[in-house]
């Protein structure tokens, strides 16, 4: 348990192990080599304000389960809603005859790396207070004061407040013995300006940089960002941006906010380590991978100051969690070391698959409807062990742009070639930051932009950032992820105007 918050009494009500152990006997009467039952409710709630009117408080509840089996090394997969044991046997009836049909046409024979036993495990993540057991009028309340104070200022024309809410319970059994009950719960508040510069004819937004977090209600009252600061500066943030240049076009040399490098790591790296896509599990719908099996150990995938892990246990991250949907205990390890590649994301088959021992921990279902997939851990850039500040880095640059901020990005299928813009963009002269310059974007190759990177910031420039919606998989699914780093310095880096390039 890593929180003082207890299960949510109403799931833990529900006869999780007597189901569980319907699922698991009836699996063993057929002689299945694998089997595990999840029981799974996920709460989610998204509150939608426009110009401080609520216009959206949709809630989601998805409560059910679902039975995995193996049997003759053959996947079958079924799940329910009905919480009775005539369901349970029924829908472990189903997930047999689907490994049985799947067997004569499988590629492959399934088998799992092995994982001890952990018997009655429970893990809670780390918050204050849940958001579902605040009141929706003061949730909505908040909102509102934040936006009616922002469209009292003369560069905002609008305002759009937005805050994703989610709790999410899993209990999990499987036919060695493990058992898991976990909670967990994470927000993603988000606040953007739009304004004009009528005689210009320039429309544009800015948005916060506050990035989503494994935190409960807390987090936007006070806990873990400063909002009362970041909101204030929204207005003229946004008037600077309006009456701002466009960028020049041509090669600078960039510091890269953690605010905006988070995404570049999460198209660039985390999904390229993710061992299904090397693969070509994901070839169908999402693309491969540059990042081959015969380059680990050897490929320089960036420069020395270039070191990632990969990480399911970091303190509030929106991948973090005590096991997996394999059962696996969570972990951390490396992807990426001084550079070089050294490691993958993996779930209890892949490892198998490879020979490679345990799996780290990667299987992930985003419903009790869905059969889990191997989805991405948080993936972060570890920051310098010297104290070296943004500031610092910004001094080293003689001509070059500071980035802050995510807003639109493209990488080609294997994770190569990509282009990224921000929120926005400061020019840097003579290290020196000389105010704001818009319609820009970075672009390059994966190894080229990574391989650029000559300065990276101390553990005071790290930020968590992240996002609720990574998309993967057929049928899809929807997991959400976090990636630290630190602030960092890029050389040489070709840089676009989006509007120069739009009129082509």
């Amino acid at each position: 348990m890593t929180s003082t918050h207890e299960i949510d009494a109403t799931f833990q009500e529900l006869p999780l192990k007597r189901l569980a152990e319907t699922a698991l006997q009836r699996a063993r009467d057929f002689h299945a080599e694998h089997a595990d039952f999840r029981l799974e409710r996920l709460r989610s709630q998204r509150l939608n304000l426009r110009d401080a009117s609520l216009i959206d408080a949709s809630v989601g509840d998805d409560l059910g389960f679902c039975v995995r089996v193996i049997v003759d090394g053959a996947w079958g997969f079924a799940a329910g809603v009905e919480l009775g044991t005539e369901s349970v046997v029924r829908v472990t009836e189903q997930a047999i005859a689907v490994a049985r049909a799947a067997k004569p046409i499988a590629a492959e024979r399934i088998e799992l790396a092995d994982e001890p036993v952990h018997a009655d495990e429970t893990w809670v993540s780390r918050y204050e207070v849940n958001p579902f057991s605040v009141a929706l009028d003061d949730r909505v309340a908040l909102l509102e004061g934040w936006s009616r104070t922002l469209l009292s200022e003369p560069a905002v024309d609008h305002v759009a407040a937005v805050v994703n809410q989610v709790q999410e319970n899993k209990f999990y059994a499987d036919s060695a013995g493990t058992t898991t009950l976990q909670q967990r719960v994470r927000v993603d508040p988000e606040v953007e300006v739009f304004g004009a510069d009528n005689q210009r004819g320039v429309l544009d937004s800015m948005r916060t940089i506050a990035p989503p977090a494994g935190r409960g209600w807390e987090y936007l009252t006070g806990t873990g960002h400063d909002w009362a600061t970041e909101l204030a500066q929204l207005p003229q943030l946004l008037a600077e941006k309006l009456a701002a240049p466009p960028v020049d076009a041509g090669r600078y040399d960039l510091v890269i906010d953690p605010s905006n490098l988070w995404l570049t790591i999460h198209e660039s790296i985390g999904h390229a380590t993710e061992l299904d896509r090397v693969l070509g599990y994901e070839a169908n719908y999402a693309g491969t991978s540059f990042a081959t099996l015969d380059g680990l150990g050897v490929l320089q995938y960036g420069s020395p100051h270039l070191n990632v892990t990969g990480d399911r246990t970091v303190p509030h991250g929106l991948a973090s969690i005590g096991y997996d949907d394999d059962g696996v205990a969570t972990q951390q390890w490396d992807l990426i070391k001084d550079g070089i590649l050294v490691g993958y994301q993996t779930d209890r088959r892949m490892a198998r698959l490879m020979g490679w021992g345990r799996s780290n921990g990667c299987a992930y279902a985003d419903s009790p409807g869905h059969i889990p997939i191997q989805r991405m851990a948080n993936v972060s850039i570890k920051p310098s062990s010297d104290a070296v500040s943004t500031a610092d880095l910004i001094s080293q640059v003689d001509r070059g742009l500071y980035v802050v901020g995510d807003k639109s990005w493209s990488i080609d299928m294997q994770r190569y070639n990509f282009q990224f813009t921000g929120q926005r963009f400061y020019e840097i002269q003579n290290g020196q930051l000389k105010g704001q310059r818009r319609d820009a974007a970075y672009q390059g190759t994966t190894t080229d932009f990574w391989g650029s990177m000559d300065a990276i910031g101390g553990q005071d420039t790290w930020v968590l950032h992240g996002a609720f919606n990574c998309g993967k998989a057929q049928p899809g699914q929807v997991a959400s992820v976090s990636h630290g780093c630190p602030a960092a310095v890029f050389r040489d880096i070709a840089i676009l105007n989006t509007t120069a390039e739009a009129g082509r």
